[in-house]
């Protein structure tokens, strides 16, 4: 299982996302995957143990996800749900690069409670 350890400002180890963890079904987790970890995840789906790859935010209530499944036609079902923009998404794809690269760009548009604004200041 693959999980990522964290230090919060008293120097305490914590455990769990700063934003999101991507889940498989074999019980791997990835805390705030990059691009490179989504694609290590997809490609480590098979038809038998190991369907889908859930990405979701680390909260109890979460607000949008978006899963990868195994498809027995072969290719992948991607789905992206957010309730704060009325979006439900299903699509298919084969190319697990693609994949990867996609929802990276969609997770990265999405809210995140605790994730600092960003400031531009003018000189």
């Amino acid at each position: 299982m693959l999980t990522a350890t964290r230090v919060d400002s008293e120097g305490e180890a914590t455990m769990g996302a700063q934003y999101y963890g991507a889940d498989s079904e074999n019980g791997d987790r990835i805390d705030d995957p990059s691009e490179d970890a989504l694609f290590m995840m997809i490609s480590d789906l098979n038809n038998s143990d190991n369907t889908f790859v859930v990405v979701q935010p680390d909260e109890d209530d979460p607000v949008w996800f978006t899963s990868v499944a195994v498809l027995d036609e072969g290719g992948y079902e991607i789905v992206r749900r957010d309730t704060t923009r009325n979006v439900h998404e299903v699509t298919t794809a084969t190319s697990i690069n693609d994949i990867a690269r996609d929802l990276t760009i969609w997770m990265a548009a999405r809210d995140f409670p605790r994730r600092p604004t960003t400031q531009v200041s003018e000189f």
